[in-house]
């Protein structure tokens, strides 16, 4: 299988290529700074802005899937909006490039607790509340997307950067709520997010919805 990773660097990005890779996919890497070292021998990388529609869309011919991990960058004060138009541009350049399957790595602030999401609740933290709003609301615009087959996936409600934790391969998945094990915890590590997102992409099990995973 031929699939394109955008946000290839990236902490979840890096480690959705390894995954593809260590299970002999052809892997496209494209980032906006892409160091060759920093990926495994057998993958392509590829330098593009994700706000260049056409540059994207040239990159991504003729691949089977595109895993966008694209991420506008936590400090970025315009976080909000770039998130957006970065992700539309990507949404549109898929299409361009004649590739029907987008798998798409958002945030977890839109799941839902009580009916309310996550992102509005009084205790998420305001630093991650523009990036996270910003994922939400484009769950709301890739709804009404029916040309392409995508998925959105919400990561666990806790995944910890300095610490990539584990590859165990298992994990239990949901669709709009957070999911929990018995202790009240929803937390999976970025190697078995990994794991989840390439699963998804060999076995489509939510085409057209969003879904999420944890321990």
């Amino acid at each position: 299988m031929k699939v394109a990773v955008i946000g290839a660097t990236g902490f979840v990005g890096s480690h959705i290529v390894s995954e593809l890779a260590n299970r002999n996919h052809e892997v496209t890497a494209i980032s906006r700074n892409t160091n060759e070292n920093q990926l495994p021998e057998n993958v392509k990388s590829v330098t593009a802005d994700v706000t260049n529609t056409a540059q994207l869309a040239e990159a991504l011919k003729g691949n089977d899937v595109v895993i966008s991990s694209y991420n506008a960058g936590w400090t970025n004060p315009n976080l909000y909006n770039d998130f957006l138009a970065g992700s539309e541009s990507i949404q549109q350049a898929v299409k361009d490039a004649d590739v029907k399957r987008l798998i798409i790595v958002g945030g977890a602030g839109s799941l839902l607790i009580d009916g309310k999401k996550v992102v509005d609740g009084p205790d998420f933290p305001d630093a991650y509340k523009p990036g996270a709003k910003a994922a939400s609301d484009y769950l709301d615009i890739i709804r009404n997307e029916q040309d392409l087959d995508w998925t959105f996936f919400s990561p666990a409600l806790a995944m910890n950067p300095g610490n990539p934790g584990e590859r165990t391969g298992k994990y239990r998945t949901g669709l709009d709520t957070p999911v929990f094990d018995a202790d009240g915890n929803s937390y999976l590590s970025v190697a078995d997010t990994a794991v989840v997102l390439v699963d998804e992409a060999e076995n489509p099990k939510h085409i057209k919805e969003r879904f999420t995973a944890a321990y």
